[in-house]
């Protein structure tokens, strides 16, 4: 395995990187600029392609804690994939939070794991409430509603500050659009 750098010009994070990203060769389309590979994404069918515009950024990648507070950012290149958050969290983070909530937790947790088990390998990947209705194939197990039921910190949780926060970053969108 070959290592690679995965900071942006436009990177801020709180946390120095503490490692690089690894190229895992062996994996069909790691580190691609986008998912292109519609394979590994299961039954699920909240796949977005690419749709690259006139060279312009995908936008920002924020990573919030349940608490709204940004722990830091990236531009994306082209458009959000899973690459952007595993590299974010495995590159700053000494060890891997035990829960992530992200709308597409259900394909995240998978790439996570067949990258990284053992940096993983105590962390729980769970769709938040707002985007779990488009997930109609996915198992109940992705679901932070259903965790609720059972969990008192994913019940505290707001599973949508990340949504709420990243309206505020939707009005520099065009401005970062040309990073």
């Amino acid at each position: 395995m070959a290592r690679i750098l995965t900071d942006s010009a436009c990177t801020c994070y709180g946390l120095p990187a503490i490692r690089a990203r690894w190229l895992y060769p062996k994996l069909c389309y790691d580190n691609a600029d986008t998912d292109v590979n519609t394979d590994d994404h299961g039954e699920c069918n909240k796949f977005y392609k690419s749709y690259p515009r006139n060279g312009l950024a995908g936008g920002i990648l924020v990573l919030w804690c349940t608490h709204s507070i940004c722990l830091g950012f990236h531009t994306i290149p082209v458009t959000e994939g899973r690459n952007d958050v595993f590299s974010a969290l495995y590159t700053r983070f000494p060890t891997a939070p035990e829960i992530i909530i992200y709308d597409f937790a259900c394909q995240l947790a998978p790439y996570c794991f067949t990258r990284e088990a053992e940096f993983f390998a105590h962390t729980r990947f769970f769709i938040d409430e707002l985007h779990a209705q488009g997930h109609s194939r996915c198992g109940r197990a992705c679901f932070a509603s259903n965790a609720m039921c059972y969990d008192a910190r994913v019940r505290a949780a707001n599973t949508s500050a990340a949504e709420c926060r990243n309206k505020g970053v939707w009005r520099i969108r065009k401005s970062v659009s040309y990073m």
